[in-house]
């Protein structure tokens, strides 16, 4: 259990940290959020599904609660990203 905690942690910062550097370049809000929905949690279902007689159903049935815990947290890096950066710019900082 100690291990899924400092997984989901680190997930987490390193999520906000490359969810901030990329808002900061692109100038867009919540372009990592969507990235992270879309490219690696499609990737994640659709890599070790193999297509001949698996149903995709099955793949995802493979996963456990604990493998989605440290995803939640990279989710939530990359939405609290989003928020650190409106907030910033709010705040007059024109630089993010």
């Amino acid at each position: 259990m100690l291990q899924v905690i400092f997984a989901t942690m680190l997930f987490m910062v390193i999520t906000f940290g490359i969810g901030f550097i990329v808002n900061m370049l692109i100038k867009t809000t919540w372009f990592p959020t969507y990235f992270f929905i879309v490219l690696i949690i499609v990737l994640a279902f659709w890599a070790p599904w193999s297509g001949n007689d698996e149903k995709l159903i099955d793949v995802i049935a493979n996963y456990t609660f604990i493998d989605f815990i440290p995803v939640i947290g990279a989710i939530a890096g990359a939405i609290i990203s989003g928020y650190a950066i409106r907030a910033l710019r709010k705040g007059g900082y024109k630089m993010f």
